[in-house]
């Protein structure tokens, strides 16, 4: 076992989650559904800098999931670097999406639903919880949003240009 790092404070570990929600290309998705039980995907998403959009076929599990029950949690990173995330998914149809989202979602991650014969489906994921750590060391402190609000100091929000779906 290696010695670890000294834990983070709340700043440190608030400006890492952010890049990591602003640079990361992929993340886990966790749905449940009565029939199907617990599904853990990997997805391609875009933060829009209050939620997470995503896309997935309708007919997935993950997407009749979402559809039947918006309760989702999400892991982006490394598990000696994870961020999890619970919060609540929403469909939002193509033509919901406020302009240029599409193609910011296309350009970050490469991947484009909208060129896809299946029909997929947007889900926009807004986090009630975020939590961070690295180590045993950080547990205590982890939680750096609460109820849907960050802890500290706020972060600027997306303007328009950046791509962002509609609130």
């Amino acid at each position: 076992m290696t010695d670890a790092a000294p834990p983070r404070g709340l700043d440190e570990r608030l400006r890492d989650t952010h890049a990591r929600l602003e640079t990361d290309i992929d993340l886990w998705v966790s749905t449940s559904g009565s029939a199907g039980g617990a599904h853990l995907v990997p997805l391609s998403f875009l933060w829009t800098g209050t939620a997470f959009l995503v896309s997935t076929p309708r007919a997935s599990v993950t997407g009749r999931n979402l559809l039947a029950d918006g309760r989702v949690r999400l892991a982006l990173g490394p598990t000696r670097d994870v961020v999890v995330v619970d919060g609540t998914a929403e469909p939002v149809d193509l033509a919901d999406l406020a302009p240029g989202t599409g193609d910011a979602f296309e350009a970050k991650t490469g991947f484009d639903p909208r060129a896809i014969d299946e029909p997929y489906q947007y889900f926009l994921i807004r986090p009630h919880r975020v939590q961070a750590w690295r180590e045993a060391n950080e547990l205590r402190g982890r939680t750096l949003m609460r109820d849907g609000h960050w802890l500290g100091r706020p972060r600027p929000t997306p303007t328009p240009e950046r791509g962002t779906a509609r609130p």
